[in-house]
């Protein structure tokens, strides 16, 4: 009787090397480092969100023998917001590097919370170039980057989480119109110059009512109401925003931000302003109707050239006939209808004659690096974007102060040239690896910084710049673009700047 080698001289080889043996379907998990995410939008109490997530991963990995031992957990993160972005997720991929890390695996406990859109296809790889399994309760076990079943169900998880958001949003905004246009309801928010918020009584949800939550409605603030009148009824007597915001300085009249700190926060108290007057005279709450949607969110990319870089949620005005107004008067009217219709009719016609001071919205010719990022020193207002002889500044004019807000060692107008900025925030961001985390743009002087701000507000930078001493100071408050040593990186003074 012949042996099994002599039919099969690779018989024994085989057996060596395992070949033809069964494989098993799922290896064991070891330590392992949970994610999830929680978003505070839609009321989501984080410590709820964070059990049933932590819950559900450990019901899927103890019975393989996997053990938690690292939480990684965002709060208040849109889906939409990429993982560098995202402190823990950043923090996460940053430990990746850690070869003393204490974890080989990581769970998470939805994948629809934890990826959105295409952003699963670029983690995934990160996590297998260091040798790290990912275990997806959706895929019902690790996943495997060269199983095609596995691929395409991460794809349609991502466009899943991604079309459940825009559903959430469109169902949202869609009630919400139906409660101001039937209703007047107040959406919430900071009440406009004028008014204050007061309670309008027991809530009509009966679940909300169970809890003990109220509506809110707008009051008259008798003082301030004389203030916006006497801004209307001067208008209409051809006085321009910024003659109207000069008289109110000089009067002493309090401007919004000094009037009501505690609703402007992030408002310096310096006076009247034209812009302020300016939004006054085109918000049409104060006829007495319930107006909604004046502005919309919209998700900006911080660089068209790098979508991986995510996008920014940025409030933009929207067209005139996309707001929503309520049927009948929702809270007590400071101005007519009549009246407000004319002074839109007049800053209408005043746009068309070539106004300086009232102009109709007109498309940005020049794209301004760090718009609104660059703070003086001396009165803490942001500074604005100029362009004069073909180059672009940031400019602070002490006219447009009130006297008694004005510094005295503050120049009558302040000039920082962008170029001179550029030349030192852009190699101090490159030299600590940030500008790939964001996909800002390069130093260069000519190319295309659309988007620049936004990438710039995304990393948490925040300029100021003395005149007096030719001081230009940058920070950076963000932690969430995974820097490598973000402490010894959020702070640097240049001296010298002209």
């Amino acid at each position: 009787m012949t042996s099994s080698a002599e039919h099969d001289p690779w018989a024994a080889l085989d057996a060596l090397w395992g070949r033809g043996t069964a494989k098993p379907v799922d290896a064991t998990v070891d330590a392992t480092a949970f994610y999830g995410r929680c978003s505070t939008e839609d009321n989501q109490d984080p410590q709820t969100s964070r059990g049933w997530q932590l819950g559900n991963a450990r019901r899927f990995i103890e019975p393989r023998g996997g053990t938690i031992v690292a939480e990684y957990f965002d709060v208040g993160e849109s889906r939409s917001v990429p993982w560098h972005r995202r402190p823990a997720a950043a923090q996460l991929l940053l430990d990746l590097k850690d070869r003393g890390r204490g974890w080989t695996a990581v769970v998470v406990g939805e994948g629809t919370r934890c990826w959105f859109g295409n952003q699963f296809s670029l983690t995934a790889p990160r996590l297998a170039a260091y040798g790290v399994d990912l275990w997806v309760p959706e895929l019902g076990g690790r996943y495997e980057a060269r199983n095609p079943s596995h691929a395409m169900l991460m794809s349609l998880l991502g466009g899943m989480s991604e079309s459940e958001r825009r559903h959430v949003q469109l169902r949202v905004r869609a009630a919400m119109d139906a409660q101001v246009r039937n209703e007047g309801r107040h959406q919430g928010g900071r009440a406009p110059y004028g008014y204050v918020v007061v309670d309008g009584g027991v809530h009509p949800h009966p679940r909300k009512a169970a809890e003990g939550l109220h509506l809110r409605v707008l009051q008259l603030d008798p003082e301030a109401a004389v203030v916006v009148a006497r801004i209307f009824a001067e208008y209409l007597e051809s006085h321009t925003d910024r003659e109207i915001a000069s008289a109110l300085n000089r009067d002493g009249i309090p401007c919004p931000s000094a009037r009501c700190p505690a609703q402007n926060r992030h408002r310096p108290c310096d006076g009247w302003q034209a812009s302020t007057v300016r939004a006054i005279l085109e918000n049409p709450r104060y006829t007495g109707y319930a107006v909604f949607g004046r502005w919309t969110k919209h998700d900006v990319l911080l660089d068209p050239d790098d979508v991986a870089a995510g996008h920014a949620v940025r409030f933009r005005r929207a067209a005139p006939g996309d707001a929503v107004r309520s049927e009948r008067p929702a809270h007590p009217g400071i101005v007519s209808v009549a009246d407000f219709t004319q002074v839109q009719l007049l800053r209408r016609a005043k746009a068309r004659g070539g106004s300086m001071i009232e102009r109709a919205a007109r498309r940005t010719v020049h794209q301004y690096r760090f718009r609104g990022l660059i703070r003086c020193a001396l009165c803490g207002r942001k500074m604005e974007s100029s362009i004069n002889g073909g180059r672009i500044y940031y400019r602070c004019r002490a006219r447009t102060l009130p006297t008694r807000a004005r510094p005295a060692d503050h120049p009558a107008t302040v000039y920082l040239r962008e170029d001179a900025v550029v030349q030192r925030v852009g190699p101090w961001i490159a030299a600590n690896q940030l500008a790939g985390a964001a996909g800002l743009p390069g130093s260069g002087q000519r190319e295309a910084t659309a988007g620049a701000a936004d990438a710039y507000r995304a990393l948490g930078l925040g300029l100021q710049f003395d005149p007096n001493s030719a001081t230009l100071t940058g920070v950076i408050a963000s932690q969430s673009v995974g820097r490598v040593e973000p402490a010894a990186a959020t702070r640097r003074t240049w001296t010298n700047v002209p």
